[in-house]
């Protein structure tokens, strides 16, 4: 029996360890700790791969949501749409700062924000929207810009796992106010502990978030309002530069891996795509890349008709590792719950999503024996084989 872990960081990283050592010792003979010169160049970096012209270094995938929140003055009573089917920062990004969060429901097929619902629970306190390109895959950019553009609202991309996806060729964290992502482990550009990026083409607006990213000081011990300290470590910063130029090559292979599991199960009893029109005797649905460019963060199935954590655990039983994101909607969440926020009564697609979904091995190191096992034992449980 092969062992195939959900996510295996020890190939990508011990190719790179040469100089990953390199860079460490150059910080540290440096002594420059706190931002300077490494910070400065990464961030020059991810703004010509993003496209922006501004990119701001922070200390997590969460301070790079509440940043932007901050920069453009969202705050007590202030709502913001955001899909109640993502990972809590989102949400608990817009809470801290005393704003309410609005659930919207998400598209059954993306995963993504469903603009449409959006449309219905805007109000007269809503001031910004937060969509959340899910899984590696980008939202409707266009769609985006033109819904916000039409009730006047900000647009922070939350692209915590989707940094160089695109949408018709115009990139994630490029369309709105501000992008966000993250640089945890796991992510496709992964760093060596916490710490994300907000971007902006906006002058004004990245001026005031480096101003709030030091505590709101400026010049020093100077301070005209309350920040925080957001500051990303040169460490951590110089790391990430070095895997940078490969994030292109993670992000293909991992394309790659989606398209073997595709290929491998085409055709395959009880296994299908989830896709509109997908057949309803399907007890796997594949997922797809609506817009050929995304990045596969991760490779979600849903698995129907209440058959989840039985895949969940033939597929622990053989050896592969696979996780539920997110067994558990953001409106019913016991600290959101309590608080009534608007919405939760119309996020059905969230709470499905949430009982359905699973999701399996997809990082680009992955073996070409691993991922066989994985088709063969997802084959196996669609044609109902599950000893």
């Amino acid at each position: 029996m092969i062992t195939v872990p959900l996510l295996d960081l020890g190939p990508q990283n011990r190719a790179l360890e040469a100089e990953f050592e390199q860079a460490f010792r150059e910080v540290l003979r440096s002594n420059a700790f706190i931002m300077g010169p490494r910070l400065e160049a990464f961030e020059k970096a991810c703004a010509a791969f993003l496209g922006v012209k501004h990119a701001l270094g922070v200390s997590s995938g969460t301070d790079a949501l509440l940043l932007p929140l901050m920069a453009l003055g969202l705050g007590s009573g202030d709502e913001v749409l955001l899909p109640a089917f993502t990972f809590f920062a989102t949400a608990g990004s817009v809470v801290r700062l005393g704003a309410h969060p609005v659930w919207v429901d998400v598209d059954p097929h993306t995963f993504n924000i469903d603009l449409a619902d959006a449309a219905r629970k805007v109000g007269p306190r809503t001031k910004a929207i937060m969509p959340v390109h899910l899984f590696g895959q980008s939202c409707d950019l266009d769609a985006l810009t033109t819904f916000a553009s039409a009730h006047r609202l900000r647009v922070i991309e939350d692209a915590a796992q989707s940094m160089g996806a695109r949408w018709q060729g115009r990139a994630t964290m490029a369309a709105g106010d501000f992008g966000a992502t993250s640089f945890f482990p796991s992510k496709n550009l992964g760093g060596m502990g916490d710490s994300g990026l907000v971007t902006t083409s906006d002058d004004a607006l990245a001026e005031r978030a480096r101003i709030l990213r030091v505590h709101g000081m400026q010049p020093k011990y100077y301070h005209r309002e309350v920040g925080a300290n957001f500051r990303m470590d040169p460490l951590q910063a110089a790391l990430l530069h070095i895997k940078l130029p490969h994030l292109p090559g993670y992000n293909c292979a991992r394309a790659g891996n989606a398209n073997f599991y595709h290929q491998a199960l085409k055709d395959r009893a009880g296994i299908g795509e989830n896709r509109p029109g997908a057949s309803p005797e399907a007890k796997i649905l594949l997922p797809v890349d609506f817009t050929k460019q995304g990045i596969w963060n991760q490779f979600t199935l849903r698995v129907p008709h209440g058959r989840r954590d039985a895949l969940k655990a033939f597929l622990t039983a053989r050896k592969i590792g696979c996780e539920i994101y997110y067994p558990i909607p953001l409106h019913r969440q016991e600290c959101f719950a309590q608080a009534n926020y608007r919405g939760a009564d119309s996020a059905k697609v969230s709470e499905q999503l949430s009982s359905e979904v699973l999701s399996i091995p997809i990082f680009p190191e992955l073996g070409v024996e691993q991922r066989q096992w994985v088709a063969d034992s997802l084959a196996d449980f669609g044609s109902g084989k599950t000893e």
